[in-house]
């Protein structure tokens, strides 16, 4: 027996970001279904066995209890009802009746018993970031985890906690980005995890762009994000991560500085003949002040140049598009310095200043002999 009331737009919230941690084909029904269970208040749960979402709401809870309901079938009867009290009971043999304003319904439940505990994390360390921070740096860093299962560590984002502050690295082969972020306070000592980067993109979604702090803590195997009222647990992923320190070439002759904006328009001006179909790297050629771009494929040939500050001395660079121009549209800032070596050296994107919070690192692409 379970009996609860609480407010409709809570309860829709509450299973519209539960949801996403729920399994959507799993040979365990549980798992294509939410927890519920009412205590002092109302805890509603998704796991995937890879990934868990919790969240409190506060509910009238008449009689405590749990049961398991189908995720998509509770979260569209919820999402149709009337901006009203809910008021939800079972009974025990699972069959749930659900009223708001006029409108009812009677769905069959799952027994909770067979619903997985959502692992707990041993609070070994743990840190406060404030969450439109914490949202911004998953933002900025996020584009360049791998897709590539082959390195599944690389499928993550590397974190690394010290007095410093917190530092948080993506790299797929092609690019690699880092972002840099004060922390208040550091209690228990530095140390470094890697987050998957599909449990990183809810957490970007919980995150409200608030000062609000959000805590995460690391345990043995998982990992716990504390936003608000909802817990997000995930694995850890093993394995050791690229080096990025030594990765990274810092000692570049050449280095120019560019406004982000139009450098993103130029770059986006001459893809326009390149598709999915027609591929072409963007040429660059800096020169005094400026950067001539072109791209060339069956589709035309399109050419453009940027203003810029500095003197790349007619360096001869070519880039995949999309990936250059994601590390401009992500890179917290209006003008970014660029560093470049030679025509087969990465280009390293980072702040004017010395601010030292994000450096971007795209890997060129071998241009053929001109044409």
């Amino acid at each position: 027996m379970m009996k609860f009331s609480c407010e409709k737009a809570l309860l829709q919230s509450a299973i519209a970001v539960t949801s996403r941690a729920v399994a959507q084909k799993s040979s365990i029904p549980a798992l294509e279904g939410l927890f519920l269970r009412a205590g002092g208040d109302l805890t509603v749960s998704g796991y995937n066995m890879n990934t868990g979402i919790r969240t409190k709401i506060s509910a009238g809870v008449a009689e405590e209890g749990e049961i398991v309901l189908n995720a998509r079938l509770f979260g569209d009867i919820i999402r149709r009802m009337p901006d009203d009290m809910v008021t939800f009971s079972a009974d025990e043999r699972q069959m749930v009746h659900l009223s708001c304003g006029d409108a009812d319904f009677d769905i069959l439940g799952l027994s909770a018993a067979d619903y997985p505990e959502l692992p707990e994390v041993e609070d070994e360390y743990s840190v406060s970031i404030q969450q439109k921070v914490l949202r911004a740096m998953i933002e900025e860093t996020s584009f360049a985890v791998s897709t590539n299962e082959s390195r599944p560590v690389h499928t993550g984002a590397l974190f690394e906690i010290s007095e410093k502050g917190l530092t948080m690295v993506a790299v797929d082969g092609f690019r690699l980005a880092v972002r840099r972020e004060p922390l208040e306070q550091l209690a228990g000592g530095a140390f470094s995890f890697v987050a998957p980067g599909s449990a990183l993109n809810e957490v970007k979604s919980i995150c409200g762009d608030t000062e609000d702090t959000a805590s995460v803590t690391l345990g043995k195997r998982h990992i716990l994000f504390e936003v608000g009222d909802t817990e997000l647990i995930c694995r850890r992923l093993e394995g050791e991560f690229l080096d990025y320190k030594n990765a990274i070439p810092r000692s570049n002759p050449i280095s120019v500085i560019a406004e982000t904006k139009s450098l993103i328009e130029s770059i986006d001006r001459v893809s326009v003949v390149i598709s999915d179909k027609l591929k072409s790297p963007v040429r660059c050629v800096f020169d005094h002040d400026k950067v001539m771009l072109s791209a060339k494929t069956g589709n035309g040939e399109a050419k453009d140049v940027c203003r810029l500050s500095g003197d790349g001395g007619g360096l001869e660079i070519g880039f995949n598009n999309r990936y250059l121009m994601e590390a401009l549209r992500y890179a917290p800032a209006d003008a970014v310095k660029i560093e470049l070596n030679t025509g087969v050296s990465p280009a390293i994107i980072v702040p004017t200043d010395e601010k030292d919070n994000f450096l971007y690192m795209v890997l060129p692409v071998r241009l053929k002999s001109a044409e």
